[in-house]
């Protein structure tokens, strides 16, 4: 049997490390920005497209699909290919892949600051979108399929088994957290509400982590790393475990994230009882990365590539023992909607993301470039000022988060909350989120320089496009010895893998989701609880626009602490009609589940026209365009019509009269407004904002004063 010759196609590789490299600088400079404005809120320049609640979903956005999105891509076109030994499927698309995805992201950066969102964690994009997504997601799998059947290696490596999960647990996640219906073209409602909507994101925004950020991740740890320290993988039987053990513990984990919520309280046991076993799958990947540098410790001290493998690695080892410890309740009662949580999530991203990628992309380039990196002291350079900002990054953050959520939660000797007012526990930790601003400018500094040594590296060299290669043709199946392991039979077939990795996932996806989805004792309603006026849903609407969930939560834990400062605490039936939920994930401001009737229309005014009026020190940004913009009430008939079609029991018809309501409601407004001197018109953004904002947690008032 002949050698067969072929080429590796090094020129979508290139492709993908440009746009990795080009997304993270961008997006890290928007997490800088952003950074910024949570002690100088004037840094947004008093541009409605600019706020913080605008560009912190961008900031995610291109940091996870467009830095680590092409990262991925990058790592795995490079790594199947050999693999396999087979040149990609289809050069068609691959190009299609690269492109369409590069689209997706630009779409992104034009709809999140025009406010165009679905308020969905890690899942922001509009509707059309999402379709988008999901076409070029399909060619991708398409793409690593077709590969696949053709490749020259009958075995197919533990690499591919993270590509081939990601890639089908992914479609899942995205399809299921992408139910909406459309309004208009690029506004729609999710058809989740209340707790099932928040049941549905937190299983998606979990497991994007796990699924988007982790096993792709681990896949190209288990082909880079061996080829970096020119060793074996440590324990083919430990990647076995390690990778059927995560992938079924893993989609479990998503209720730690609504723990004393109203989510059902078997679904949160679940959600901790997973994600405590975590820990031992995760930390199965950890030491067999780990324990593949045996005996080649000394080339970590010399070779900067394996240190930034080494802390990465390290660093995944934390945020996944932290990740379970953070579910526990008693921890989770401080850490959770402090900024203990950007801490966790940021050791992950820039330690085990961040620097995975980093490594990879300094051994990669001198490679399809066929030449020498650059300059390693500036690779070195950017190992020690990178994990310079790491540091700089996360211990601040962590001090944040413990500092003020203890403040919030401490009482005096009289039995009165020491701290009643939110405002003094941000105030107190400015200078931390100071600290996380230079760490994350020293972090960013450190892609820079990266990005100037592999430029200068491309330039010395000259990328091989097409690089030759050679294998023999897969032998035909019926003279291949039959394997004893039954793991080394499903190896050896794509299909019944993906099939087999696709039943894994949807057991516990199947088991958690489908009670609250399904069973209506799950959520039991409240009679007081009423559709959202026509003004109402407008002014909910600019809200969401506007990001407020990013900065506030809508739903009051059963503590002391919280009832004591907010009111009465949470029910599952108050969110029957929220189509998407809004109960945040992290309090840079108060809650404002009982905000209605708190204060007067004029103090809303004024504190949206300027916070410092009414919050003296405050660090939330202006948002006086409200004031002037005319609220659009052409599309009101169209989305109580889409409520009506979720279940909202509005009257028959009553999209016809919708619009007659909505300004009586906003005259109302503004004849109030009038008293205190406020001349406001009736039809302006503002007073459908304070309509909302007046209603929130009314209706569990009214229940409690009617049984009174």
């Amino acid at each position: 049997m002949q050698p067969e010759k072929f080429y590796y196609d090094n020129k979508i590789v290139r492709n993908f490390g440009i746009a990795t490299v080009v997304w993270g600088i961008i997006g890290m400079t928007v997490g800088l920005i952003a950074a910024i404005q949570l002690y100088h809120p004037g840094a947004n320049m008093h541009n409605q497209f600019t706020t913080f609640g605008r560009i912190r979903p961008l900031h995610t956005n291109a940091v996870i699909f467009a830095f680590v999105g092409n990262a991925i891509f990058m790592g795995v076109y490079y790594s199947l290919q050999r693999l396999l030994k087979a040149r990609m499927f289809s050069d068609w698309l691959s190009n299609i892949h690269f492109w369409g995805w590069q689209l997706i992201i630009v779409s992104a950066v034009i709809t999140l600051p025009l406010g165009l969102t679905t308020s969905h964690e890690y899942a922001e994009l509009e509707w059309p979108i999402d379709i988008a997504i999901t076409i070029i997601w399909v060619v991708f799998g398409w793409n690593m399929f077709g590969t696949i059947f053709k490749r020259r290696e009958r075995h197919l490596y533990v690499a591919i088994w993270f590509y081939i999960a990601t890639f089908v647990t992914i479609a899942v996640l995205h399809i299921v957290n992408s139910f909406e219906l459309p309004v208009s073209a690029f506004k729609s409602y999710m058809v989740y509400a209340g707790v099932q909507d928040a049941l549905v994101q937190w299983w998606y925004g979990h497991n994007a982590v796990a699924f988007f950020l982790t096993t792709p991740y681990l896949g190209m740890m288990y082909y880079f790393l061996p080829k970096m320290a020119n060793r074996p993988i440590y324990s083919y039987k430990l990647s076995i475990l390690h990778f059927w053990a995560l992938i079924f513990i893993y989609i479990w984990a998503g209720p730690h994230h609504l723990l004393y919520t109203t989510l059902p309280g078997w679904a949160q046991s679940l959600g901790v009882a997973f994600s405590v076993m975590l820990i031992a799958p995760s930390w199965g990947g950890m030491i067999n990365g780990l324990l593949t540098l045996r005996g080649a410790w000394d080339k970590v001290r010399d070779d900067v590539i394996l240190k930034f493998m080494v802390v990465g690695l390290t660093a995944y080892g934390m945020a996944t023992f932290e990740g379970p410890m953070l579910s526990l309740k008693q921890i989770n009662s401080i850490a959770h909607f402090s900024d203990w949580i950007i801490a966790h999530v940021h050791v992950g991203a820039l330690g085990w993301n961040g620097f995975l990628t980093f490594a990879i992309l300094y051994w990669l380039i001198p490679r399809i470039y066929k030449t020498e990196l650059y300059s390693k002291k500036l690779a070195s350079f950017h190992f020690w000022i990178g994990t310079l900002g790491i540091i700089f990054y996360a211990v601040p953050m962590y001090w944040a988060g413990f500092t003020q959520s203890l403040m919030l939660k401490e009482f005096t000797s009289e039995g009165m909350l020491k701290y009643p007012n939110f405002l003094e526990t941000t105030l107190r930790i400015i200078p931390m989120h100071v600290m996380r601003s230079v760490g994350g400018g020293i972090y960013l500094l450190g892609v820079i320089v990266m990005a100037y040594n592999l430029i200068r590296t491309a330039k010395q060299g000259s990328l091989v496009a097409n690089e030759p290669a050679q294998a023999l043709p897969l032998e035909p199946i019926h003279t291949v010895a039959k394997e004893a392991a039954w793991h080394r039979r499903l190896e050896r077939k794509p299909i019944q893998f993906m099939v087999a990795a696709l039943v894994v996932i949807l057991i516990g996806s199947v088991i958690e989701l489908m009670p609250t989805l399904t069973i209506s004792s799950n959520i039991p309603t409240i009679a007081s609880v009423k559709p959202y006026t026509p003004l109402e849903l407008q002014g909910r609407d600019l809200y969401i626009r506007e990001g407020c969930s990013n900065c506030h939560s809508q739903t009051v834990r059963p503590f002391r602490s919280e009832t004591e400062r907010y009111g009465e605490y949470s029910k599952a039936g108050e969110f029957v009609y929220d189509h998407p939920f809004l109960w945040g994930s992290k309090r840079t401001g108060p809650d404002l589940a009982r905000e209605g009737g708190k204060y007067g229309n004029a103090w809303h005014y004024n504190h949206l026209m300027d916070p410092r009026l009414m919050s003296p020190g405050s660090i939330m940004p202006e948002y006086g365009w409200l004031l002037t913009q005319k609220l659009d009430t052409s599309t009101t008939a169209a989305k109580i019509r889409a409520m009506q079609t979720l279940g909202v029991p509005y009257p028959k018809g009553y999209d016809k009269v919708a619009n007659a309501d909505l300004e009586k409601q906003a005259k109302g407004i503004a004849d109030n407004l009038s008293i205190d001197h406020i001349k406001v018109k009736k039809d302006k953004e503002i007073v459908a904002i304070i309509a909302y904002l007046q209603r929130l947690g009314t209706d569990i008032k009214a229940n409690n004063t009617a049984k009174n």
